[in-house]
């Protein structure tokens, strides 16, 4: 079995794709109305606008419900990701903070209230 994404679901596609742009640096790639993928490495995130799913599986799945999956994300430089998020205006949940197991990690919220771990392993 292979994990191929996981996908977010959205009321505001622009907004959501724009700021996993801003975070990343990566381009979404749109195969369908409504829909678009960005390819990190080592994983796929799919957003999906939330008329798909009223589309095909209304009842399904819920814009800007989440509380309970926090997506990751592992840089090299976690602190120039607080900068350049910060000046953007971004909700920071969590300031760069060193963690007991050795990361230091940014907790973020991106626009629909989803919680953003971004994070650093120590140098070895």
């Amino acid at each position: 079995m292979k994990f191929a994404s996981v996908r977010v679901v959205t009321q505001d596609l622009e907004g959501l794709v724009e700021f996993y742009r801003k975070l990343s640096g990566i381009e979404a790639v749109r195969p369908a109305d409504g829909f678009a993928e960005m390819q990190f490495e080592g994983a796929v995130l799919a957003i999906s606008s939330e008329n798909l799913i009223k589309l095909f599986n209304v009842g399904a799945a819920t814009a800007a419900a989440n509380r309970s999956a926090i997506l990751e994300f592992e840089v090299e430089d976690v602190d120039a990701v607080f900068e350049r998020m910060n000046a953007s205006g971004t909700d920071i949940v969590m300031p760069t903070t060193p963690m007991p197991w050795g990361n230091r990690s940014l907790l973020l919220r991106d626009p629909d209230g989803n919680l953003v771990n971004i994070f650093s392993r120590p140098k070895r």
